[in-house]
């Protein structure tokens, strides 16, 4: 497999997540020493990869009503092990513009860190 059909895979994965509220799924997406950081409308948020799977877990999964998470990949870089990708997706009610880093690690492709920016 490509290193760009494995991330892509990685960030259907990280959308599932969301979709599913699948803590488990946040664990397969995410390193664990990852940072989720970013802007929400009250201001500055920082969660460890396990504080996003609680926090991922105690929202109603959205798949199967009318606002699941949507997604589309915007950019995606590649530099040896390390990649970033951009990616809209609707969450929430809310619309995201993420950057997500990645690790190739032990052959596997993973998100390092991820930065999220509330567009609406």
């Amino acid at each position: 497999m490509s290193a760009k059909t494995a991330i892509e895979s990685v960030i259907q994965t990280y959308a599932d997540c969301m979709n599913e509220s699948d803590p488990n799924k946040v664990k397969q997406a995410f390193h664990p020493s990852a940072k989720i950081t970013g802007y929400l409308p009250d201001g500055l948020h920082e969660m460890s990869t396990e504080d996003f799977g609680s926090f991922v877990a105690a929202q109603s999964p959205p798949k199967g009503t009318n606002d699941p998470v949507t997604l589309e990949i915007v950019s995606l870089e590649i530099a040896g092990k390390t990649a970033v990708a951009q990616v809209r997706d609707k969450y929430l009610g809310m619309t995201f513009l993420d950057t997500l880093s990645f690790l190739e690690v032990d052959g596997h492709w993973i998100i390092y860190n991820k930065l999220f920016h509330v567009e609406s």
